[in-house]
């Protein structure tokens, strides 16, 4: 099946099909024309599909060259940026060649940040191969890297030329990352309610996850390219896509490595949810619904790192913070009819001491979604 992505400037697709990959270099032609692909990939990844994937563009006429990171978030650094741009520059890439991001979240961001920022940008395709990657990291064109200090603060919006999403890639992938992805899944069909919040209520262990994977997948797409092409550059109801992570990102960064990115969006899902349920501002049933879906997964719901006092100093670091306010994005109910209420109300969850910052709830008139900023 093929979805597109619509934008004002531009009109991309998206191909989700078992088996998609043997079928790359063909499929390829027809969206690019003769040239040299930078084939970059992780050191998990690259010896399950980079030698095929070679294979097939080389054979369709195009030539490569390939690169290797190590895998983890960590790659997600200036330091490996710098070290691919020399590669591409050393083997003499130009404007009017690409870069194939192959691999999961970290090596799509990784190399969509390098594409957009070598010579002022070059095409890219995207090739996810993990689940979080297939339903979220790959669409919409937010690349970025870490700093030490915060997580995808240095980035742009790129968007690929392609996406190619193999459920069979799950095959090979660990049940810890499928169950990760899943938690992106829940964060959707919590957003969108309805049927595809069903849908993820439905599912009641991992294995469940892979066995409806098409389905899951296709919905997420559909619910993410609606947004995307409403608001591709985030600056009003695209936020709504950052649900847990405010707080996910914060205690993802703390864990150093402890907690998978997924892991803490579901953390951050539960906790911002608990938070607003506690002053009446989430409907009763939610918070349930939320936690059934994740925990029957397991995934985590709560960390002891939300008790430090580094989680407030990452928080207030957010890059979806403007003007001295904190950005926060909670669900009243994942159901229909569409919420369009505003109200004002004070709360201490965000505070530091004696401090109360207030939290003004801005209507965005998009369903049951509410978009608050906190006074920092």
């Amino acid at each position: 099946m093929k979805r597109f992505v619509a934008l004002p400037h531009k009109k991309y697709p998206i191909f989700i099909e078992r088996g998609v990959l043997q079928q790359l270099g063909s499929l390829l032609t027809g969206i690019w024309s003769p040239r040299k692909i930078a084939v970059v990939s992780d050191h998990h990844v690259a010896p399950l599909y980079q030698e095929r994937i070679v294979r097939q563009l080389e054979a369709a006429g195009f030539r490569t060259a390939t690169f290797q990171v190590p895998s983890g978030e960590s790659s997600k650094s200036w330091e490996t940026a710098v070290q691919l741009y020399r590669s591409l520059t050393n083997n003499q890439f130009t404007r009017s060649d690409g870069v194939l991001a192959l691999g999961g979240g970290v090596v799509g961001d990784l190399a969509g940040f390098i594409a957009s920022t070598y010579m002022r940008g070059i095409a890219y395709i995207q090739v996810p191969t993990s689940l979080l990657a297939q339903v979220d990291s790959s669409v919409g064109g937010k690349t970025a890297i870490n700093l030490d200090t915060a997580k995808n603060i240095v980035g742009t919006f790129h968007q690929p030329d392609a996406v190619f999403i193999d459920p069979d890639t799950l095959q090979t992938l660990p049940q810890r990352y499928i169950c990760e992805g899943y938690a992106e899944i829940v964060k959707m069909s919590a957003l969108e309610g309805g049927a595809f919040w069903q849908m993820t209520g439905e599912v009641h262990r991992p294995e469940d996850i892979v066995t409806q994977a098409e389905p899951l997948i296709h919905q997420s797409i559909a619910y993410k390219t609606k947004i995307v092409c409403k608001d591709e550059k985030e600056s009003g109801l695209r936020q709504i896509l950052n649900f847990g992570h405010t707080i996910g990102h914060a205690i993802e960064l703390l864990s150093e490595g402890a907690l998978a990115h997924g892991e803490a969006i579901s953390i951050g899902m539960v906790q911002i949810t608990q938070c607003f349920a506690n002053y009446g501002l989430t409907k009763h049933g939610t918070l349930d619904g939320l936690v059934q879906r994740l925990q029957q997964t397991g995934l985590p719901l709560k960390s002891s790192l939300m008790s430090t006092a580094d989680v407030y100093r990452q928080i207030t670091n957010d890059k979806k913070n403007h003007g001295g306010r904190l950005t926060l994005v909670y669900l009243e109910a994942p159901v229909d009819p569409p919420c369009t209420q505003s109200r004002s109300v004070k709360l201490n969850y965000f505070s530091r001491g004696k401090r109360r910052r207030t939290v003004t709830d801005q209507d965005r008139r998009y369903r049951h979604v509410i978009i608050a900023s906190a006074r920092l």
